[in-house]
């Protein structure tokens, strides 16, 4: 099984090891993993913020770099939401990439929905021993139903604890762009989530979405708490950490 991974700006510029950690679940799975050199921005940011003309711009580069594999992989809900899910209707007035986006769009899957449901990935290379609590990121959630696919995989660790937090469901307050323009509303929704999250006494935060764990993180360690861990999913299964 050959599997394209889109690493996600974030990923790349901010916490490279996420996307090591995705290679060595998707290679555990038996998979031939490729990393275009060219890839970027999904466009989700110029989409979120209504610059269509750039978000379509960069859902073509996409689709030319990505869609010869059989399989696209992506450690972010959100960034696999924009190729699966908004790029056939961002290009919908030009039938030839239409076409050819909905065609991407079904070979597109969030990583622990991909290693779950295709991959069925069943024994982890991770060795973390601990408690966790998991923050479910808005748009893997609603947009993708990324629930039970990463408690799944955690649940094949012998070492971790899952320990369900308040309000799991609920935002973290990040939204991308969102907590750009309304900061005081983000950091409001952020200590709100922080509050649920260490009442569980858990040792670590995990998500499937980076923004989602910076905000988290940053958050934290502004109330301080200097402790807890705020770890992507791929890192605790993959044991990149």
């Amino acid at each position: 099984m050959r599997a394209a991974l889109f690493v996600t700006c974030l990923v790349d510029l901010m916490r490279p090891r996420i996307g090591f950690a995705a290679i060595r679940l998707l290679e555990a799975a038996g998979c031939e993993v490729v990393v275009p050199k060219t890839q970027t921005c999904c466009g989700q940011p110029a989409f979120n913020s209504g610059d269509r003309a750039s978000a379509a711009r960069l859902a073509k580069k996409v689709i030319a770099e990505f869609e010869s594999f059989e399989h696209v992989v992506v450690p972010s809900g959100s960034c696999a939401d924009q190729i699966r899910n908004e790029y056939p209707g961002l290009l919908a007035d030009d039938p030839p990439w239409h076409g050819r986006a909905v065609a991407l769009a079904s070979r597109v899957y969030e990583l622990t929905d991909f290693l779950v449901n295709v991959a069925k990935l069943d024994r982890l290379p991770g060795d973390f021993t601990g408690s966790v609590t998991y923050h479910d990121s808005c748009t893997g959630l609603r947009s993708l139903g990324i629930k039970r696919q990463p408690r799944d995989l955690l649940a094949k660790l012998p070492g971790v604890e899952l320990r369900e937090m308040p309000g799991a469901e609920e935002c973290c307050g990040f939204g991308g762009t969102f907590s750009v323009k309304f900061g005081d509303i983000s950091a409001a929704i952020a200590e709100k989530k922080c509050g649920n999250a260490c009442s569980t006494g858990a040792d670590a935060i995990v998500g499937g979405d980076l923004g989602c764990l910076l905000n988290i993180e940053g958050k934290l360690r502004r109330m301080g708490d200097e402790t807890t861990r705020v770890l992507h999913v791929a890192e605790v299964l993959a044991g990149e950490r």
